[in-house]
């Protein structure tokens, strides 16, 4: 989605938490799409704040084009820090939730989390009617949000193209 906003972008920075188990996944298929796309990927982690400042200089010193926040629940509790740093650094920037958007970053694109959260407390009132954690399916999600921030694309400078707008969920205007 990046690419398609930025098509002549070289270089991505990737913000992730090397504790967050998830990420060596994430990373590998960043990787993978990155080489499709002849794409640049810097690559910094974040594991606490005072890394979380010192990556976030280190992608601005890498002169990205873009960034790329990985998934991760310490990051989620960081997000208008992250979004702020976007913001004041003209740089897009793609976030996993809704949440990110609708705060003012540029593009989200992720599972709902109100969905986890309801399939959670499904699984919450199973096991207390008896049901054996081990017994219940693990489920992937199945439902994601695309959203675009139109006013923080025009306080980027950027022209969102038609068919990106026309593949959004939700567009903030």
């Amino acid at each position: 989605m990046l690419h398609d906003l930025l098509p002549k972008a070289e270089a991505i920075g990737v913000l992730y938490d090397p504790n967050f188990p998830p990420a060596v996944d994430q990373l590998a298929a960043l990787e993978k799409a990155a080489k499709t796309l002849a794409l640049r990927l810097d690559i910094v982690s974040a594991r606490h704040d005072v890394e979380l400042d010192a990556s976030l200089r280190s992608i601005l010193e890498h002169r990205v084009s873009a960034l790329l926040l990985t998934a991760d629940p310490y990051f989620d509790t960081r997000r208008d820090r992250i979004i702020g740093f976007a913001a004041k650094n003209k740089l897009p920037a793609i976030y996993q939730f809704r949440e990110y958007a609708v705060d003012g970053g540029l593009i989200s694109y992720g599972p709902r989390i109100t969905d986890s959260y309801r399939r959670a407390g499904v699984y919450v009132g199973q096991i207390l009617n008896g049901a054996k954690p081990g017994d219940l399916p693990v489920l992937q999600p199945t439902n994601f949000d695309f959203v675009i921030n139109l006013k923080t694309a025009k306080a980027l400078g950027l022209v969102v193209p038609a068919g990106l707008i026309s593949f959004a969920d939700e567009v903030i205007e």
